[in-house]
């Protein structure tokens, strides 16, 4: 039998370090993929295993300081909050995040290796297309998490992250971070050659893997990273085109401001609904913790997002719940516990995470639109969006397109200035940042628009600012990887 590879190796002392259960399904390097339904079952596993949300959520400015609930002693929390590393490999932590995303990796890489062996092109095209674009969207995720933001002009000089391409055939073998542009360059390379060949058909379960539809919305948020406004724009239009309103999560049904709490977490991660694209199984304590979170959505910050209005004038009717201001959240992951057998009472903790929805891959196409200044398109989808997500504040429970929809001159007199690109942006983002509460997707764009974040202790006796340069955007690198020859990032 092979040695087992470095990176595999980490992730399982990693898992180990947690719960078993967390690497049930590595790649068998005693069984020989000799079959299609071999890889595919194995393609299962190609997707990170960890949540980025934690330490992305708390990072953000979605998280101020309640004064109480669970306290500095979790560092989980309270360490992305005030930009301390985590010096942490269980779950929830960056360096989890880490070894799942390049467990996953290895899982694409081995599935590739075998697809070439084989040798039957027709047979396995869909197997690599899929295992293309899962390398590349762990890939990315890592860029995001660990790695500067992508800047066309200084990305040839900057430090990426390893980009792993080949099944590791020996212990702790060193790797080298490279640039950042070679890092987007590679993901590129395997995201558009994958793309085309993927076959939704194949799939038993397809919102566990990257469709056509996911895949373009990978895209589109890849894009969006570059600064490829136009390619951005042509994968969004390419994921749904203009059907795209009956993927836009309707949270102003009567159905939805009518169901119960268990309902409603049940609901929002679904894969019955087709708002939610890509889903992932996590082990996660995140679901049961992020109500009671001290550095989390404050009642200051749920004013300014929520109560305060929007440009729309109707109210959002996201159904926030909470016995007082303390554990204001939206009800959005059911976790499933999972025992380590039938007669034990221990076992880990799961969350089914939307890595890709409709209403992401919504804003994000505005957002493309309005920097290619195509802002008539821009404000049509923007209405979309504000057509399942607000109600008219009266006796009248719907939206009313009359009173709801956005033109030109509204969105310019909201602001107060005349530089409607701008305005169309800043009106994505702020719809964009209510929607994905407790997600983490706000840390993505605070990078890529380059957003001072502070946070501020309850008592005012200390703050902490995030500046646009800070080296502390990017999470530290974990010690292992360093060991093999991986470079920390600055601090």
């Amino acid at each position: 039998m092979k040695r087992i590879t470095w990176l595999l190796l980490m992730a399982i002392s990693i898992g180990l370090s947690g719960c078993s259960k967390f690497l049930d399904t590595p790649p068998d390097q005693r069984t020989e993929l000799d079959a299609v339904d071999k890889i595919a079952e194995l393609l299962t596993s190609a997707y990170p295993a960890a949540n980025y949300i934690p330490f992305f959520e708390a990072a953000s400015d979605n998280a101020g300081d309640k004064g109480t609930g669970r306290t500095e002693g979790d560092i989980m929390n309270y360490n992305p909050w005030i930009y301390r590393d985590v010096d942490s490999r269980d779950m929830d932590s960056p360096s989890h995040y880490w070894y799942g995303a390049y467990k996953a990796i290895s899982v694409a890489n081995h599935a590739l290796r075998a697809i070439d062996k084989m040798n039957k092109p027709k047979e396995t095209a869909s197997l690599k297309g899929e295992a293309l674009v899962a390398r590349a969207y762990a890939h990315h995720m890592l860029c995001i998490a660990f790695a500067a933001n992508y800047d066309p002009n200084t990305a040839a000089s900057t430090p990426g992250i390893p980009y792993v391409t080949e099944p590791e055939d020996e212990v702790l073998k060193k790797y080298d971070r490279k640039t950042l542009q070679y890092a987007y360059d590679q993901i590129e390379k395997d995201l558009l050659e994958g793309l085309p060949l993927i076959d939704n058909s194949r799939y038993k379960a397809p919102k566990f893997h990257f469709t056509n539809t996911s895949a373009h919305a990978f895209a589109t948020r890849f894009f969006l990273f570059k600064k490829d406004y136009k390619r951005a724009a042509e994968h969004a239009e390419a994921a749904l085109g203009r059907d795209i309103a009956n993927y836009i999560r309707p949270i102003n049904s009567r159905a939805y401001r009518t169901m119960e709490y268990n309902t409603r977490q049940q609901w929002y991660s679904s894969s019955e609904h087709p708002f939610n694209l890509l889903l992932a199984e996590s082990p996660s304590t995140w679901g049961r913790n992020y109500p009671f979170n001290r550095f989390g959505l404050t009642y200051p910050i749920y004013y300014e997002l929520v109560l305060r209005g929007n440009i729309s004038t109707g109210q959002m009717t996201y159904g926030f719940f909470g016995g007082n201001a303390l554990v204001i959240h939206i009800p959005k992951f059911r976790e499933q516990f999972v025992t380590a057998n039938v007669n034990a009472s221990f076992g880990i903790p799961y969350n089914q995470i939307p890595l890709f929805t409709g209403d992401e891959l919504l804003l994000n196409w505005v957002e493309a639109m309005a920097r290619l200044q195509q802002f008539d398109s821009a404000i049509e989808l923007l209405n979309t969006f504000i057509s399942k997500k607000v109600i008219y504040n009266t006796e009248v429970r719907e939206y009313v397109p009359a009173v709801h929809n956005l033109n030109v001159t509204k969105i310019n007199n909201y602001y107060g200035n005349q530089n409607l690109e701008e305005n169309i942006i800043r009106t994505a983002l702020h719809f964009k940042r209510v929607e994905f509460l407790f997600e983490g997707l706000r840390w993505m764009d605070i990078l890529r628009h380059r957003i001072t974040v502070r946070h501020m202790l309850y008592d005012g006796s200390e703050e902490y600012i995030l500046g646009p340069n800070s080296n502390l955007r990017m999470f530290q690198i974990p010690d292992e990887a360093v060991m093999s020859g991986v470079e920390r990032n600055p601090r």
